[in-house]
């Protein structure tokens, strides 16, 4: 086992690789900078014990589960689980592997990451690994680049043949924020594909786009990473990576935040990859996508293989009892409830509310006679792309102090070609209720949001809290900033990388609630135990730290301990396994039964909003073509494109 030394440092001018090769000649990874850390050279064949540079993130071992069985049980299941574990991948007399890991540990200041982990995938394959929020999926994964966290030491062998591609978890982080997608996409034609004219490039780079199903790509190339949805952004740096032409594609979470028409193409567009011999090694949550995709799954826990071989059998047949609750934690969409009347509120919902028109007609003000917590009147948005505009971060911090867009140094407008991102809505939120957006990415969920939240400039129209107008972020009170919480779908993007995130939780005790510091510490510990992270494990981290997922909960904790009374929550699950993710939704269920407060949830996932919402508002083009009871809704639906929406949920089976 050896220390990594340093690697090329990355300017923050810099997004991919830099053209060429690394220091010994080897091929770079293709694609955007994992984590945008420093760089080493990708491991070769031969590279035993090879270490890598510092990477922006590590992986966190997860708390202690409850309800374990005993070492001696665990212990014959890990035997049984992984006994075909050294059949992963192609058997012998069978085309080489394109990747393979053999024995990988990795540990940071004596805290193992990943112990023992041994794979391989072969051209035209796709692996997949799976396992809770802080298992060591990414670190098993970024090993595959070269890539390691800071002061790593890392032992076995890693190989590598050819050019690997990266697809990140949080492509918000590795998309320059000051150039346009056309210039970035533009820039990795010309380093990856050779030279050629502007107009060779600009069709490379439109084919590309397309396989990555970007829409209107014409206009995407004139905008900004902050100007897409958190879906557009992923997209992007997949066509970053399909322009490179890798021999293996590593990707992270590629399905996350992404609705179900979208995920569904880019299941077919990896499908058409792994057809042209390119590697997959997929890294995820989404159990329907693996089940799609991948030929062999490996599940970790806390940084070891507990279980591994096909996926028929892993899925089928599951050995481990790990494995056993991942697959029976995975949402699914329930059966209806029983509607007194298909066109009518179901009785559920705190107050009647009449149904929305769908299609051609603008959906009814739904109403009631109290006053609503929280409503929109009229509201309207504008993106405009303007040269040399500032580009605010996607997250923010809730204590509201951060100023901006969603907490960082605001946007310059004034430019040109504004683009209607949100056409006049009118909606309301009662005490106690959970209204879903969903829809496709881009459709304009997230602007919606992020106007009733006070975070996006310029739109018109009126925020109301308690039948009082609400004005932007910077000029709201402590009392309206702890009232209205926002949890961002990029975590990672609203957390300070240089205080510890239990300081950085606290805070918001003290600035928004007006706690002394050791009051608001303990009660920051104790909103992370509410959402399954330890205090002392986790709080004392660096955000870089953290996993995405235990940064997502992580972020949670921090909004819930403004007390709010409406909580917008962006994707929050996006990126926890099953298991988390059902205790995330308990606890969202108790919080609106034991405080009243309201939800604006945002979610592609249909299970979870059938699980949580009272009622759901369809989005499509920046308009609400549907709106109704979450149970009719979801299972009678009237518009065409929420009939295409819930008819794209269901993925095919597994990878031929």
């Amino acid at each position: 086992m050896t220390t990594p030394r340093g690697g090329t440092g990355v300017g923050p001018e810099r997004v991919g690789p830099e053209p060429g090769r690394s220091e010994r000649g080897e091929a770079e990874p293709a694609g955007p900078e994992p984590g945008g850390a420093d760089r080493g050279p990708v491991p070769g064949a031969s590279d035993a014990g090879r270490t890598g540079p510092s990477s922006k993130g590590t992986e966190a071992t997860e708390a202690t589960e409850a309800a374990e069985a005993t070492e001696a049980t665990e212990a014959t299941e890990d035997t049984a689980a992984t006994e075909d574990t050294a059949a992963l991948g192609p058997a012998p007399g069978d085309d080489p592997p394109v990747a393979e890991l053999d024995g990988l540990r990795v540990e940071v200041d004596g805290k193992v990451l990943v112990d023992g982990v041994s794979l391989r995938v072969a051209a035209g394959r796709a692996l997949a690994i799976v396992g809770p929020s802080g298992s060591g999926k990414s670190t098993t994964g970024l090993a595959l680049l070269g890539e390691y966290p800071a002061g790593a030491a890392v032992g076995g062998r890693v190989s590598v043949q050819g050019l690997p591609g990266y697809v990140p978890q949080h492509p918000g982080a590795v998309l320059n924020p000051v150039r346009r997608i056309g210039g970035t996409l533009r820039d990795t034609a010309r380093r990856h594909l050779g030279p050629g004219s502007r107009a060779e490039l600009r069709r490379r780079v439109l084919d590309a786009m397309e396989r990555a199903s970007l829409p209107e790509p014409e206009a995407l190339l004139r905008r900004f990473p902050h100007q897409l949805s958190g879906g557009q952004q992923q997209r992007v740096v997949l066509a970053q990576a399909l322009l490179a032409r890798p021999r293996l594609i590593v990707a992270d979470e590629p399905t996350t935040g992404q609705d179900a028409l979208t995920r569904q193409a880019v299941v077919a567009e990896f499908a058409a990859v792994l057809r042209q011999g390119i590697a997959l090694v997929l890294l995820s949550h989404d159990l329907a996508v693996v089940r799609a995709l991948a030929d062999e799954v490996v599940v970790l826990r806390e940084g070891r293989v507990v279980e591994a071989g096909p996926t028929e059998r892993v899925f089928g047949r599951p050995q481990h009892e790990w494995t056993r609750r991942l697959l029976a934690a995975e949402p699914r969409l329930e059966p209806p409830k029983e509607l007194d009347d298909p066109g009518t509120t179901a009785p559920r919902v705190p107050g009647p509310r009449p149904e929305a028109p769908v299609a051609d007609g603008a959906p009814a003000v739904p109403g009631r006679g109290d006053v609503p917590k929280l409503a929109a009147a009229g509201l309207s948005a504008v993106h405009r792309s303007t040269r040399g505009a500032t580009a605010p971060p996607a997250g923010g911090d809730p204590a509201g102090d951060r100023g901006g867009d969603g907490g960082g140094t605001g946007r310059r407008f004034g430019g040109r070609r504004p683009t209607t991102a949100l056409h006049p809505v009118d909606l309301a939120l009662d005490p106690g209720e959970c209204l879903a957006l969903v829809g496709r990415s881009g459709s304009g969920k997230t602007t919606l949001a992020r106007c009733l939240a006070g975070l996006h400039r310029p739109h018109s129209g009126a925020v109301l809290l308690d039948g009082r107008a609400l004005p932007p972020v910077r000029r709201r009170t402590p009392e309206q900033l702890a009232a209205v919480q926002y949890v961002f779908q990029d975590a990672r993007a609203s957390f300070d990388e240089y205080r510890t995130v239990l300081a950085q939780i606290s805070r918001t005790a003290v600035r928004l609630r007006g706690r002394g510091a050791g009051e608001a510490a303990a009660e920051a510990a104790e909103a992370l135990r509410g959402v399954g992270l330890d205090p002392v494990e986790i709080g004392e981290r660096l955000p870089r730290g953290l996993s995405g997922g235990e940064l997502q909960r992580a972020a949670l904790a921090r909004a819930l301990l403004a007390r709010p009374s409406v909580l917008i929550c962006d994707e929050i699950t996006s990126g926890l396994d099953g298991v988390t993710q059902d205790g995330i939704l308990a606890l969202l269920t108790r919080l609106r039964e034991r405080t009243g407060t309201a939800l604006l949830v945002i979610s592609h996932d249909l299970a979870v909003v059938g699980r949580l919402a009272d009622r759901i508002a369809v989005l499509e083009a920046g308009r609400i073509v549907e709106t109704g009871p979450a149970d009719r809704v979801l299972h009678e639906p009237r518009h065409p494109f929420t009939r295409a929406l819930l008819a794209a949920g269901d993925l095919p089976g597994a990878a031929d």
